[in-house]
């Protein structure tokens, strides 16, 4: 596995060694000994897996302290443009966001830790998305940051996605009190 830092510390971009021939491909998806050597020590908990059709948003979703959630991201079939916000108060890139696609031809990943918003629009339909959390979902901390908002400006290049009411009611990121 290859471990890309971005700019934004702590979040990874990972590209695992495929292997291929003429039944197929093969690949490690998550080795605690490879993460470890990245210094990623994790532990992970819970893993979740979602099934949208093409347009559907997801985001930007993340749990307060002390129910905190890193995740590893991946695509299973179908491609997502997934997105981590930095939402540590103290951080120098506080506000920042990283972007990429992730799918099932690519099969890169991304591990987005523990104090970022994260969120995806499908881009294909019947898209399978997996991520592995390093914390149980516990409902009372969860919250959602606007997709769109401008101070933000993520740049999702699609028109009117499809969201949940949950999405809908998101906070806007200058009224938003950062708890990491």
């Amino acid at each position: 596995m290859e471990f890309k830092e971005t700019k934004l510390k702590g979040l990874f971009v990972i590209q695992p060694k495929v292997f291929e021939d003429a039944r197929g491909h093969f690949f490690e998806s998550y080795s605690n000994l490879h993460f470890a050597n990245a210094g990623l020590n994790l532990n992970f908990v819970q893993d979740n897996q979602s099934l949208s059709q093409k347009g559907v948003l997801r985001g930007l979703h993340f749990q307060n302290n002390p129910y905190a959630q890193g995740k590893l991201v991946r695509v299973i079939k179908g491609a997502v443009y997934d997105v981590g916000v930095d939402i540590r108060k103290n951080s120098p890139t506080y506000g920042q966001w990283f972007g990429m696609e992730l799918s099932e031809k690519n099969k890169t990943m991304m591990y987005i830790p523990e104090g970022f918003a994260h969120g995806f629009l499908t881009l294909e339909n019947d898209t399978i998305f997996s991520y592995k959390c390093t914390n149980l979902y516990n409902k009372a901390s969860e919250d959602c940051i606007l997709w769109n908002d401008k101070t933000i400006g993520i740049e999702w290049n699609f028109e009117n996605p499809l969201l949940s009411e949950k999405d809908l009611q998101g906070k806007n990121f200058n009224s938003f009190e950062s708890l990491f």
